[in-house]
């Protein structure tokens, strides 16, 4: 669905590590490696995200770094360009949190990648009947919550290795998912657990929930 709408699958992967990550820098052949793209399609996005208005960019001691000037087609000229060109390879990329769309396009990408939670679980219910299923993590965009999906249910880790796989092809990004059954969860709360007590006190989507307690 984002890959309709924004025109791409590299400016969608670009798009949700910037703003599910709104404090961070990097830079470009750092984002190739990580995104798995290839350097000259990041480097396009970034130049139009970057004009858009959504990134900022600067050189790794803050200094603003101007666009490559085209003047003369001497060889000291082109000496010049290229290690111009090399430095913007090293300028390093943040998300504009003050652009104007930005939390509409945030909203956006926090959206589809609950709907794509949505379609996880009817996948995990082919192998399982999850008693509790609850999306946190980068669903919400906070990545200070310990994991992106908590699950109660019976059943062996392996069976959920392709739901998983799935769901990280379609997110573009690993998750971290913690699986327990009933007897676990129940101890983890009446021993008032700092793990589950993190995931379920802070933001949170409820996808599944059959026990008697409502959150």
């Amino acid at each position: 669905m984002l890959d309709s709408f924004f025109g791409s699958k590299a400016r969608v992967k670009v798009l949700k590590l910037f703003l599910l990550n709104p404090e961070k820098k990097y830079y470009l052949r750092q984002l190739a490696r990580d995104l798995g793209l290839q350097v000259n399609s990041v480097r396009r996005e970034l130049k139009n995200l970057e004009t858009f208005g959504l990134l900022m960019s600067a050189s790794p001691n803050n200094t603003t770094i101007l666009p490559v000037a085209s003047n003369k087609k001497s060889t000291a000229s082109k000496t010049k360009t290229v290690a111009r060109n090399t430095s913007q390879d090293k300028k390093y990329y943040q998300v504009n949190k003050n652009f104007v769309l930005f939390p509409e396009i945030k909203s956006l990408i926090l959206k589809a990648q609950i709907l794509a939670g949505k379609d996880f679980v009817e996948d995990v219910r082919k192998v399982c009947t999850p008693r509790l299923l609850v999306l946190s993590g980068i669903f919400v965009g906070n990545l200070s919550i310990p994991t992106d999906i908590l699950m109660v249910a019976k059943v062996a880790k392996n069976r959920l290795a392709e739901p998983i796989k799935k769901l990280e092809q379609e997110l573009g990004r690993e998750i971290n998912y913690t699986i327990m059954d009933d007897a676990e969860f129940k101890y983890r709360q009446e021993i008032a657990d700092v793990f589950l007590h993190t995931i379920l006190e802070n933001k949170k989507i409820v996808l599944v929930n059959d026990f008697d307690f409502l959150f």
